[in-house]
């Protein structure tokens, strides 16, 4: 896990990589790499290194990406991103019986939406997403609101729906728990989202002066989907 041996996670780790027919490609936000809590190290080191592949940039194109632009091409590939045109993962598992590709993308919503809406060859896949049935586990990260997913969260509950197997779910979320566990323990404080802050009066920062962001806070209050 890299990480100091007073805090180490490796004992949290399955002692094997997890055996999935399903390949996931991480593209993530140069941002994360510098994050010294970012979950996709975890995600990795819980798969083997073919089923779990990270595209590290803001753009992609074919010419630099040719791979990629070949697994987005597939009909059996499937991006996970959710919005008006997603269908629930559920019901596209229940369809799928060989072995599918997931993109995921990692950042923050804003750095997430900037990828996916600024790179069309990330809309040539099937855009599946979850159902908000869980609350996040990660709760030293601050998340817009209280169904919000870290992205080895959102990998561990797609994994499982797509393996048809529960037990993936358990396994995955294993290190992050451990993770929050040991921050906790040394000084850190449970996050509460910013839609339960909002709604209990407990944001203390200023409120933003653009409107296209006070009106997502105000949505956020109502319990509107944004």
């Amino acid at each position: 896990c890299s990480r100091p041996q007073k805090v180490c996670l490796c004992p949290f780790l399955p002692v094997h990589p997890l055996k999935v027919s399903t390949c996931l490609y991480i593209i993530q936000h140069p941002a994360e790499e510098s994050r010294v809590l970012r979950t996709v190290p975890l995600l990795a080191a819980c798969l083997p290194p073919e089923k779990c592949k990270i595209l590290v940039g803001r753009r992609f194109n074919e010419d630099r990406y040719p791979e990629l632009a070949t697994v987005c091409r597939n009909p059996s590939t499937l991006i996970l991103y959710p919005g008006a045109e997603a269908t629930d993962l559920e019901e596209v598992a229940v369809m799928s019986s060989s072995p599918s590709v997931m993109i995921i993308i990692d950042g923050t919503w804003s750095q997430a939406k900037d990828i996916f809406y600024k790179n069309s060859l990330f809309r040539l896949p099937k855009q599946v997403q979850l159902k908000p049935s869980i609350s996040s586990q990660y709760v030293i990260r601050t998340q817009p609101t209280n169904t919000c997913l870290s992205t080895l969260e959102c990998a561990a509950v797609a994994l499982s729906i797509m393996e048809k197997n529960n037990s993936i779910q358990e396994t995955i979320l294993h290190p992050l728990q451990a993770l929050c566990s040991f921050q906790l323990q040394h000084g850190a404080q449970i996050h509460h989202s910013k839609e339960h802050l909002l709604k209990n009066g407990l944001y203390d920062k200023p409120m933003p002066k653009n409107k296209r962001k006070l009106r997502r806070m105000e949505l956020l209050v109502n319990n509107v989907k944004i």
